[in-house]
């Protein structure tokens, strides 16, 4: 026998079936999971039984109306809902029926409401959850050391700037990110637990917060460091938000993006402290932009399940023999652009003979990786690229050139017409940005 059940608590229709046996008749209904929005059919305990007839919230909310459908076979109860078609019967029940569920009445109370209790104690631990701060963190170490390789002398205000701007633009990037995949967060084992998934935060508490680091990062790099790397700190924030995140649902071309993307912030670095552009920045850039490749490659291909569950485009899914080839491919590139360090006078050539035992060891397990391709290579590969990355850049700054030149000076007053002259000059000139870009000094009063 089956009923249609209407709960007032969150307006919504649940079909209830009598399952019988040689014993007793029991009663199961579908439990809407509030993340995922899938059914589980469930047999209720004898507690939440008398839990809910206690409840006269629950009790007194319900509604109930008799459906002429078959009723059903003595069957077992499973994972998934019975059959539709069942034998047919004569007996139709019309007396009132109460929702007998094994899910405990509070946990309906928390189902309906739009987020938890907000517990100001945690926001903290919210904040960095939103902001990934792993991952932010070793965005600003990459950048702080483009700066540390920038041929100029330190300056505190500018590194200071660019280590703070940088890190709340990259807490807006991964904001907004979550934000944008909170329903996609909620079908993964490794996101299911984030702070909008668990709705410890209101959708709004993040867009606000997104928004005042977003802003307060790009303009303390406009103001603190210098025009052009607010320029590329807000290029990269679109590119991660606007870019990257949605491709991750169209195309396995995400992640090049996503590797420009992680490319950018030793730029900054470097702009941060020379005010230009130049092929030490690039290829500063560039060598991040290589290391991307064995680094996600091998962890996406351990979580290729998850991502698939959640409907997401990666070469570990539907392009395994081209992830496995560009780890290997991009390894090798590493090994290429450290040998052009010197020759761009970032670093004398004792660097490429340090680097090359850590980098051809990375070479050697991106190729075991692509040999073998299985869990244990690419789990090795992974965890050496989180050493491998730290440990060049530490030879590389051992092995920097010493330059006498000045850190240039940190945009005061109309900061704004210093951004337009700099894209302007970089428009007309086609190729590349001017020498040293239009800068306003501070005045002296």
């Amino acid at each position: 026998m089956i009923r249609l059940v209407t709960c007032q608590l969150c307006n919504t229709n649940v079909a209830m079936k009598a399952f019988s046996s040689s014993s007793s008749s029991v009663w199961t209904t579908p439990v809407r999971a509030f993340s995922l929005g899938k059914i589980r059919w469930r047999k209720p305990a004898t507690a939440a039984r008398e839990e809910i007839d206690q409840d006269p919230i629950i009790s007194n909310k319900i509604e109930s109306r008799p459906v002429d459908v078959a009723s059903p076979v003595s069957a077992p109860i499973t994972s998934s809902p019975p059959p539709h078609v069942l034998p047919s019967t004569s007996h139709i029940s019309d007396a009132p029926l109460k929702l007998l569920n094994s899910v405990p009445p509070t946990f309906l109370r928390n189902a309906v409401a739009q987020t938890h209790q907000l517990e100001y104690t945690k926001l903290p631990s919210y904040y960095l959850s939103l902001s990934k701060s792993r991952l932010t963190g070793l965005v600003v170490v990459t950048a702080m050391a483009g700066y540390a390789m920038a041929p100029a002398s330190f300056a505190l205000l500018p590194f200071a700037s660019l280590t703070l701007g940088t890190a709340l633009t990259s807490a807006a990037a991964n904001t907004i990110n979550q934000i944008m995949e909170v329903e996609y967060d909620a079908q993964m084992d490794r996101t299911k637990n984030r702070v909008l998934v668990q709705r410890h935060l209101s959708m709004t508490h993040a867009k606000v917060f997104a928004a005042l680091t977003g802003l307060g990062g790009v303009g303390i790099l406009a103001i603190g460091a210098n025009p052009l790397t607010a320029l590329l700190g807000g290029f990269n924030l679109a590119l991660y938000t606007c870019a990257y995140t949605p491709l991750k649902r169209r195309t396995i071309a995400n992640t090049w993006v996503g590797s420009v993307v992680g490319g950018i912030p030793p730029i900054m670095g470097w702009v941060a402290c020379t005010g230009e552009l130049s092929h030490g920045a690039l290829l500063l850039g560039g060598i991040l932009y290589a290391w991307q490749f064995p680094h996600f490659n091998a962890l996406s291909w351990n979580i290729r399940k998850d991502y698939d569950k959640a409907g997401y485009k990666m070469m570990a899914i539907s392009h395994p023999d081209l992830l496995k080839t560009t780890s290997l491919r991009y390894s090798l590139g590493i090994i290429a652009m450290s040998s052009l360090a010197p020759v761009c006078n970032v670093t004398s050539w004792t660097f490429v003979f340090d680097s090359l035992p850590l980098n051809g060891y990375l070479v050697y397990l991106a190729y075991r990786f692509y040999k073998d391709g299985d869990s244990a290579s690419s789990r090795k590969l992974f965890r050496f690229t989180l050493i491998h990355l730290p440990i060049l850049i530490v030879l590389m700054m051992i092995s920097k050139k010493n330059y006498d030149k000045p850190c240039p000076p940190v945009v005061g007053e109309g900061g704004l017409e210093a951004v337009a002259a700099t894209v302007s000059s970089i428009i007309v000139s086609g190729i590349q940005p001017p020498q040293n870009p239009v800068l306003l000094e501070i005045s002296q009063t």
